[in-house]
């Protein structure tokens, strides 16, 4: 019978010597990964209960090729088709092009180059573009991705505190570079977790499981949510800076400390993972909502109406989501938790 990949059959177990059990190995298999008789193949017995066989002599550095004809493409799109080919785990990009469309070319490279990790161009030619990613997928735990995406949130954040506290508006200037690497890091993972679903090498490497990794990018989504609307508090305040000598003791920054110790104690659970500090951190996010909605239910009885109301509710809005953003975060943390402390029982 052939068998490819996707495809199943049942095979029958045999028994050698009264104490070994023996299974045949379909022969299109071996075939295609040039094995002989007495080659060594590890076997992997995965927590599902499932074996994984994994031929020694074979190689496990296979590379994935995109290529695009962007003459071809719809005008303006071939930045997302370069994202989505990193995304997806491409290791090589070549782009055909014509010269009348070169500018269009250039400019959306540069954008890809400067908004993804590793990739480089290595070869160019009058109508082809090579590039290819130096960045092994295994070599940079997802853990330390997220914590560089939340050093970049939370520190943009008390930029934003120290400017109603009198500080300098010129620290908030880089605010559009810090949410770019946020949404690169974000990429990143996004590829990482794509690559590891498709190779136990890459989870092996990474020592994560296929499940934690899905989570570690639920993780990653909930800050870049976050960074957004961060990044907005700083663009506002930039560009109305009257907002902080109109606006003294604001009451909605003053949750901002209850946010960022609650996120604080989030993140070091990412490596702990106990429950009890995980809903109390969750809870104190749920009560810092609900004191905010209440400010701004107050805020719109009063008689005074006008933008300065306005841009009130809108930041109070924004701190507010950023609340519920964490509770996400501490929800997937808990999954994750209740994850690895299930165990599989067999009925019958």
């Amino acid at each position: 019978m052939s068998l490819g990949p996707g495809e199943q059959e049942v095979r029958k177990l045999q028994s050698t010597g009264g104490s070994t059990f023996t299974l045949s190995l379909p022969k299109p298999w071996v075939t295609e990964h040039h094995l002989g008789s007495r080659d060594s193949l590890r076997v992997d017995w995965r927590p599902s209960g499932a074996l994984r066989i994994t031929p020694l002599t074979s190689s496990n550095e296979q590379e994935r090729h995109a290529f695009f004809d962007h003459s071809n493409l719809p005008k303006n799109s071939l930045h997302d088709h370069l994202m989505g080919a990193y995304i997806s785990g491409a290791d090589v990009i070549k782009i055909r092009f014509t010269s009348g469309r070169s500018k269009e070319l250039a400019r959306s490279v540069r954008r890809f180059l400067k908004s993804t990790r590793g990739f480089e161009i290595i070869n160019e030619s009058d109508d082809m573009m090579e590039m290819r990613c130096l960045l092994n997928a295994s070599e940079m735990p997802l853990s330390a991705s997220l914590n560089r995406m939340y050093l970049l949130v939370t520190s943009l954040m008390r930029d934003i505190v120290n400017s109603f506290d009198g500080g300098e508006l010129e620290f908030l200037e880089d605010s559009g570079e810090r949410e770019s690497e946020v949404d690169a890091l974000l990429y990143l993972i996004d590829r990482q977790v794509r690559i590891l679903l498709d190779s136990h090498v890459v989870a092996a490497k990474l020592n994560i499981t296929r499940p934690m990794a899905v989570e570690y990018g639920n993780l990653a989504r909930s800050l870049e949510r976050m960074m957004d609307h961060v990044h907005n508090l700083s663009r506002f305040i930039l560009e109305n800076p009257e907002f902080i000598s109109a606006s003294d003791d604001f009451p909605p920054m003053l949750h901002v400390s209850t946010w960022m110790n609650a996120l604080k104690e989030l993140m070091i659970n990412i490596r702990t993972r106990d429950s009890i500090r995980i809903e109390h951190a969750r809870h104190e996010l749920k009560s810092m909502q609900q004191s905010l909605l209440e400010y701004e239910r107050e805020e719109l009885e009063k008689t005074s109406k006008g933008p300065l109301l306005a841009q009130k509710l809108s930041i109070s809005e924004s701190i507010r989501r950023l609340g519920a953003y964490s509770r996400d975060f501490g929800e997937i943390l808990l999954n994750m938790k209740i994850s690895t402390e299930m165990s599989v029982v067999q009925n019958g």
